[in-house]
C-alpha cells in the first residue's frame, strides 16, 4: 500500500467514511495545463461579459518546467494556509451540512439538481468557475436549493466541502435520496487540468487526493441510478470523456477534443475561456445548453483564430431522449435574468 493510501484510508476510516467511496487507485497522470503548449497565452483578468477575452503570455507551464515535488524557491512558504488534518476530519460535518440544505424534488414535476466539482486547488480560476456556474443555476435556471458545489481552494476549506473522490460519491448517494432519479435530471460540472490521458488534476497540496478519469467517472455514475444526466467537463483534452460517458439518456459536453489542449487557467486568469464562453455567454443569451453550446463553440473558435491558436473543438454529444427530457424541465420553470459573470473580490485585490 503506498504512502498515500494508507494515510487517507486512516483518515476516512476515523471520520467514518469508510466503504465504496475510499476504495481507488493513487496514481498521479501527467497534467497539461489548460494553456497547451509552451508559449501559449492565458485569459486576462476583468474581461467584460460579452466582450472576447484579451490575451497575454504565459509562462511556460509543462510538467517538465515544474519543480520536483518538495523543492522550491529560496524564501517560498510551503505554509497551505490550513490545517490538513484539520480540513479532512471536517469534510464528514461539511458534507452532511450541504446535502441537508439540499431541497427535495417537487412531486409530479422535472426538477434539475446541480454539482460542480472545482478540483484543482492551485488556482483560483476553476473555484471562480465552479461557484459562478453554480449561481447561475440556481439564480437563472430555477435550481435554488437543488445545487452543490465541491470545491479545492485554500480559501474555501472552512465554508465548502472538498472536491474529492470521496465527496464526489458521497455527493451523489445525497443527491439520489432527495432527487427522484428516474425523473429528475442530473447536471454535473467538472473543471480543472487535463492530461492527454484524459484524467482530471484533483489537487490541493498537500494533501493526498485522487484523479479521476473518463472511466472512473463513468464508474462512480454508474453505481447511481441517475437516469438523466447532463455531463460537462471543462479541461485540456476532455473530450476523451466522451465515449465513456454517453448514452440514451445522458448529455455529454466538454472544453476541447481528445487530441486538443482548451485556453484561459492560470493564476491571472478569472474564468477559462470555456467557461465564459459557455456558462457566461451561451447560457445568459440562451435557455438550452444546446444553444449554449453553439454560442460557446464560435466564441472560442473566434478567439483562437485571433490569437493565433489550434482549435480546441469543444465536443457536444446528445440524444433525442435527452432533448425531450430537458425540454420538459425548461417549460416547467420561469427563467431568471442573465447573471454577468464577476471575478470574486479576493481575486481581484490579490491581482493588484
Amino acid at each position: 500500500m503506498r504512502t498515500h493510501e494508507a494515510v487517507r484510508l486512516l483518515l476516512v476510516l476515523a471520520l467514518g467514511l469508510a466503504g465504496g467511496a475510499i476504495a481507488h487507485r493513487y496514481s498521479t497522470p501527467t497534467i497539461q495545463a489548460h494553456v497547451g503548449a509552451p508559449g501559449a497565452t492565458k485569459l486576462a483578468a476583468g474581461s467584460a461579459a460579452g466582450t472576447a477575452p484579451t490575451l497575454k503570455p504565459a509562462a511556460a507551464e509543462s510538467p517538465e518546467s515544474t519543480p520536483d515535488e518538495g523543492s522550491q524557491a529560496e524564501g517560498e512558504s510551503t505554509d497551505p494556509g490550513f490545517d490538513p488534518e484539520v480540513v479532512m476530519y471536517d469534510q464528514h460535518r461539511q458534507m452532511e451540512a450541504a446535502l441537508h440544505r439540499l431541497a427535495p424534488q417537487t412531486p409530479g414535476k422535472t426538477d434539475l439538481y446541480f454539482l460542480a466539482f472545482g478540483a484543482d486547488g492551485a488556482e483560483d480560476v476553476f473555484r471562480n468557475e465552479a461557484e459562478y456556474a453554480e449561481r447561475l443555476m440556481a439564480s437563472r435556471f430555477g435550481a435554488a436549493g437543488h445545487t452543490l458545489a465541491l470545491v479545492n481552494n485554500a480559501a474555501t476549506v472552512d465554508t465548502r466541502p472538498l472536491a474529492t473522490w470521496s465527496n464526489l460519491e458521497i455527493a451523489l448517494d445525497g443527491l439520489e435520496k432527495v432527487m427522484d432519479p428516474t425523473e429528475d435530471v442530473l447536471v454535473l460540472f467538472l473543471t480543472s487540468h487535463g492530461g492527454e490521458d484524459h484524467v482530471l488534476l484533483v489537487d490541493l497540496d498537500p494533501l493526498p487526493l485522487d484523479q479521476i478519469g473518463p472511466d472512473d467517472l463513468a464508474d462512480i455514475l454508474g453505481k447511481h441510478h441517475f437516469r438523466w444526466k447532463v455531463v460537462i467537463v471543462s479541461a485540456c483534452y476532455s473530450g476523451g470523456f466522451v465515449a465513456p460517458l454517453k448514452n440514451a439518456t445522458t448529455m455529454v459536453i466538454t472544453a476541447a477534443r481528445a487530441d486538443r489542449t482548451s485556453f484561459g487557467c492560470g493564476s491571472d486568469a478569472d474564468i477559462t475561456w470555456f467557461g465564459k464562453a459557455f456558462f457566461a455567454e451561451g447560457l445568459n443569451q440562451s435557455d438550452s445548453f444546446r444553444g449554449a453550446f453553439g454560442i460557446a463553440s464560435n466564441l472560442i473558435q473566434e478567439w483562437e483564430t485571433r490569437d493565433g491558436e489550434a482549435h480546441s473543438e469543444p465536443q457536444f454529444a446528445s440524444t433525442p431522449l435527452i432533448e425531450a427530457k430537458l425540454r420538459t424541465w425548461r417549460d416547467g420553470i420561469r427563467l431568471g435574468p442573465p447573471l454577468p459573470f464577476v471575478a470574486p473580490r479576493e481575486t481581484l485585490t490579490a491581482k493588484r
